[in-house]
């Protein structure tokens, strides 16, 4: 299910996008599609983190694939520049999401301090930023490296 919500929000933040495009070219009424776009996209693309996917992964993703369609999109719509450079680019962007998914998923646990494999520092970690306490979270007060 977080790869619905991710590709959604990939979706409404391209369109969002888009249409502020169109708004900043004096079509102000766009604004009011732009706004709750990005606000539904956010939202949507919590609900994939919350859902369990990685947020080096997450945010990548979103961010490479946002990239790239709007590129070629405003290519399309707007006959913006889409230069060999830019192609490139976009080449590259595909290619690093490539890289982030193929990544060992344990890789990102073990560059935290004090873990090995031991993902409950993670979890308590993420439940003290979502409710912001950190009481009902045992081994992470005055840990280093979480932010808590």
């Amino acid at each position: 299910m977080e790869w619905l919500y991710l590709a959604v929000a990939i979706l409404l933040e391209v369109a969002s996008t888009l249409s502020l495009r169109v708004a900043a070219a004096g079509r102000r009424r766009w604004y009011a599609v732009v706004v709750p776009g990005y606000v539904a996209s956010f939202l949507l693309l919590s609900l994939a983190l919350h859902e369990g996917m990685g947020i080096g992964v997450a945010y990548g993703i979103w961010t490479a694939i946002g990239v790239a369609l709007t590129a070629v999109l405003s290519r399309v719509l707007f006959a913006e520049p889409l230069t060999t450079t830019m192609l490139v680019g976009i080449a590259l962007i595909a290619a690093g999401v490539v890289l982030l998914e193929a990544a060992d998923p344990d890789a990102e646990s073990a560059l935290l301090p004090g873990s090995s494999a031991d993902s409950r520092y993670v979890r308590a970690a993420e439940s003290a930023l979502l409710t912001g306490s950190n009481a009902d979270s045992p081994g992470i007060t005055g840990r280093r490296g979480y932010g808590c």
